[in-house]
């Protein structure tokens, strides 16, 4: 018979790592009891009852199988479940043709603060991975030009598109901008 999960300590490493608490909230999201998750993942309820106070650990296959009844990827419950500790960085700095840029970037997400002087352009295709960009004009005026459109956006506007097209920014008026590249989703 295959072990389905393992006992392990409050002081465990894995114990921090993982909070398999959020069992608790996907189950009663969906109004399910224990009981519920247990006939339609094969999971007996103990072992659900022990996760979800996280008294033991899962193993992959328990994972697939919970993961499943949610409509979720065994990697999509592992993030739900991987420790929720805040992430802390300082901004770099950065120059470019008129612009000076305070940066935070994580996984999924940079966040750029952009000051830019009248006539300054700027435009650095090499900077973009798969992902949407977002400008929000905090003050001033600037223009936008993507492949088949030209945006000017005044304090206050903002424009979201897909940061594959060719783009470029050129300031009107002395600006600040708010620029948020977020990571596309799997596509497959």
């Amino acid at each position: 018979m295959k072990k389905i999960s393992r006992k392990i300590s409050d002081s465990s490493e894995e114990q921090r790592m993982f909070d398999f608490s959020i069992l608790r909230e996907l189950r009663k999201g969906e109004k399910m009891t224990i009981g519920d998750l247990s006939k339609r993942s094969g999971i007996s309820g103990a072992v659900i009852s022990r996760l979800e106070r996280n008294q033991s650990m899962a193993d992959l296959s328990t994972i697939y199988r919970l993961a499943r009844v949610f409509g979720l990827n065994p990697s999509d419950l592992m993030s739900l479940a991987e420790s929720r500790s805040a992430h802390r960085k300082k901004a770099s700095v950065h120059r470019s043709s008129g612009f000076e840029f305070k940066e935070i970037s994580y996984a999924n997400v940079r966040c750029l603060i952009g000051d830019g002087t009248a006539g300054a352009e700027t435009s650095r295709p090499e900077m973009h991975r798969d992902d949407y960009e977002l400008c929000w004009v905090l003050k001033g005026v600037v223009e936008i030009t993507l492949p088949h459109e030209s945006q000017t956006l005044k304090s206050g506007e903002s424009l979201q598109f897909d940061a594959m097209l060719v783009h470029s920014y050129r300031v009107i008026e002395d600006c600040r901008i708010l620029i948020v590249h977020i990571r596309k989703g799997k596509r497959f």
